[in-house]
């Protein structure tokens, strides 16, 4: 088992992939998945949860502006209800409400950096995502 956490901004298209480091300090966007397929995309999910060393997955859940649970945040509960019947490591869920809107806020001002296709708002958002995770929880508590 491993230490690091991944955090997941699962849209209809495409997944938004970030990754904690190891210390369990700072989350960055790591890559995009292409959601071809529930399946392929589940298998793609795995396999940087083993090459990774991941040890919990953290899934943006698309809450609406008042808190409750949409048509969208359901779609997303679907999908991670999937990922769980084939993995061992915890799922935890954390609202995302407004990290696109950051992200694309992020990226604007950081357009000097040039991101490459593959860690667009989607992966962003999942590293917002994530980062607020990391930010919530002691020190102490962050390592697995």
């Amino acid at each position: 088992m491993g230490t690091r956490i991944l955090g997941l901004d699962i849209g209809d298209k495409r997944i938004g992939v970030a990754l904690g480091d190891p210390t369990g300090i700072l989350a960055s966007p790591l890559t995009i998945i292409d959601r071809i397929t529930d399946d392929e995309a589940i298998d793609d999910i795995l396999r940087i949860v083993t090459e990774r060393g991941v040890a919990r997955i953290i899934v943006g859940l698309p809450r609406s502006m008042d808190g409750g649970i949409g048509h969208q945040a359901e779609k997303v509960q679907s999908f991670t209800e999937a990922l769980q019947q084939h993995t061992t490591v915890p799922v935890e869920y954390r609202d995302e409400r407004l990290t696109t809107v950051t992200a694309i806020r992020l990226k604007q001002e950081a357009s000097t950096r040039k991101l490459n296709r593959k860690t667009r708002y989607d992966a962003m958002a999942a590293a917002i995502i994530l980062q607020e995770y990391l930010n919530e929880k002691p020190l102490e508590n962050r390592q697995i």
